[in-house]
């Protein structure tokens, strides 16, 4: 007779691995893996007899059929009778499956009385026993094997709670961890599995204790402290005790990495590039850090220090350098390098970014009057990504950024032919309409966009400006503004409609104070400019100049703004 060799042994095993098996509600075992060839020698020299092929053959393929049953229960007497630890863990694996707790319980125990230092043995045979319900069997083997550990005890609380993490039973796995962190209160390790085992209850207010008296215990516990900051309230709540730990705590990274992350969910911009800054100074090479404080420092206005860092990220070479690479494109185009900016747009290649990219590299070269050569490039870009309705609309306004709005209307009627219900290029060919004084094209465009998108703001407040501009249908003008208010109640510029309306009404205060908020809210120009006439209709004029240089100065070129003050100051 051949012997049961290792090799074959293992290749059976790892055939059986692939048995399609569904995993049952509770937390699934340990999976099975293959015996570390130091271990071979310690394998049972089992004789492969025809009963034990045929025994495995059959509990396999039943196993891969999906009868569970038939297969624990073939796989459960081969366990007993090989004694070999490869088959009693495939049974109480199989077992598990079938849900047989009894028989899953037999095989683990098997299992452990082969290989007593197995950690997945021991935690298959807990897990066995938690979802069968046996807490009382199970809170006592714990106990045995907690009082096992000696110093290591706390460690092994922890790891222990992370084993029962998907147990679904929450408020009896609480009573289970009660019990067995009771001779441990002195350790704060203990006081965490409660707090832990508390959140699973949603007990938020013990929690909160039990992780205080862990912090007490062991104050300068890194794990403890992150989890009283998930524990709180976002906001000033954690900030401020995550403030306070990292205090007495400095050099705790991962605690400072969730305060300044907490930093910038509050829009705190500066105070979180400080702490990013600190984690960069203790990691200088670490790319996440290098990001973070290129973006933070982005955020706050500081384009040396962005420029800085982004580029040192894109050398570490680590990550997804497409976002690093825009933005390092954008810094430099405000700065005045057009070469730059051009050579770190082409260099984006995926992503969100990839299409912004695109556009911005087509705007800096309008920059350089390269018009021709900015729509070849977008017009290849549409090639590689038809029906892509941003870059129709970016080729249109850069027409109309150079002052082509003829060409441009005649580049978006054309579009809408291949697209004629597209919402975006019908937007874009109503404003270019509007340009040329197609009033007629203009409306049936946003009407028509309305039927399409019936919760487009800008839809509904671009018609009702038109309207009012032009001093035609007031009352509907009104409504439809109105509509768009409904639609975005805060946006500054369809405020500013509301209150170009109002003064086409002859209503003047009104008008003057929906214009004021739409400009604290937005310095725009064209807001700029209604404010100014209002004043100046309200015979106070020193005040309208006032604002008209104000915005001139932000806004030197800017041709609504121009054109008003010019009807007022010839």
């Amino acid at each position: 007779m051949n012997r049961f060799s290792s090799a074959f042994a293992l290749s059976l095993m790892l055939a059986g691995a692939c048995a399609r098996a569904q995993a049952p509600v509770v937390p699934h075992p340990p999976v099975a893996s293959p015996v570390p060839a130091t271990q071979q020698d310690r394998l049972p020299k089992q004789e492969m007899t025809g009963q034990i092929l045929y025994q495995f053959l059959l509990a396999e393929l039943a196993a891969q059929r999906g009868q569970f049953a038939l297969s624990a229960g073939a796989y459960l007497d081969l366990a007993r009778n090989t004694r070999d630890p490869r088959v009693v863990r495939r049974a109480a694996e199989i077992a598990f499956h079938a849900r047989q707790y009894d028989a899953a319980l037999e095989a683990a125990r098997l299992w452990l009385a082969i290989e007593p230092e197995s950690q997945q043995a021991r935690q298959m045979q807990s897990t066995l026993l938690l979802a069968s319900g046996r807490l009382e069997e199970l809170a006592a083997s714990l106990a045995r094997d907690l009082e096992a550990e000696g110093p290591r005890v706390g460690d092994a609380l922890v790891r222990m709670v992370r084993a029962f993490s998907r147990y679904p039973d929450k408020p009896a796995l609480q009573r289970l961890l009660e019990q067995l962190t009771q001779p441990y209160l002195s350790l704060a390790e203990a006081h965490l599995v409660r707090a832990q085992a508390a959140v699973g209850t949603g007990d938020g207010v013990r929690a909160l204790s039990e992780i205080g008296q862990a912090l007490e215990l062991r104050p300068a516990w890194e794990l403890a402290a992150l989890f009283k900051a998930e524990l709180l309230p976002k906001g000033a709540a954690q900030l401020e005790f995550l403030q306070g730990w990292l205090a007495a705590n400095p050099e705790a990274q991962e605690a400072r990495l969730a305060y300044a992350r907490g930093l910038v969910s509050e829009k705190r911009y500066e105070a979180a590039r400080s702490e990013f800054r600190r984690l960069l100074s203790a990691n200088p090479n670490n790319p996440d850090m290098l990001y973070a404080v290129g973006i933070l420092s982005l955020q706050v206005n500081d384009s040396a220090e962005a420029e800085q860092h982004l580029r040192r990220f894109v050398e570490a070479g680590r990550g997804d350098l497409d976002p690093a690479r825009f933005y390092l494109g954008q810094i430099a185009d405000q700065a005045g390098r057009p070469e730059d900016a051009l050579r770190w747009y082409d260099q984006v290649a995926a992503g969100e970014h990839a299409l912004p990219a695109k556009v911005r590299a087509a705007q800096a070269l309008l920059r350089q009057n390269k018009l021709d050569e900015a729509r070849a490039r977008l017009a290849a870009a549409r090639n590689n990504a038809p029906g892509e309705s941003r870059l129709v609309v970016a080729e249109a306004q850069l027409l109309r950024d150079a002052g082509r709005h003829a060409e441009a209307y005649a580049f978006l009627a054309k579009m809408l032919e291949v697209q004629p219900d597209q919402p975006e290029i019908l937007y874009e060919t109503a404003l270019t309409a509007e340009k040329l004084g197609y009033v007629d094209v203009l409306e049936r465009h946003l009407r028509r966009l309305i039927v399409l998108r019936p919760d487009s703001a800008q839809a509904y407040n671009a018609l009702g400006y038109s309207l009012a501009d032009r001093n035609l249908r007031l009352d509907e003008a009104e409504q439809l503004i109105d509509k768009a208010l409904s639609l975005a109640p805060d946006d500054p510029f369809i405020l500013d409609s509301k209150g170009w309306v109002l003064f086409r009404q002859g209503k003047r205060a009104e008008a003057l104070a929906a214009l004021q908020k739409a400009y604290a809210q937005r310095p725009d120009a064209e807001i700029a400019a209604h404010i100014g006439e209002v004043l100046w209709t309200l015979d106070r004029r020193d005040e309208a100049q006032a604002v008209w240089r104000e915005a001139s100065k932000a806004h030197p070129s800017n041709e609504a703004l121009t054109s008003t003050i010019k009807r007022f100051l010839p």
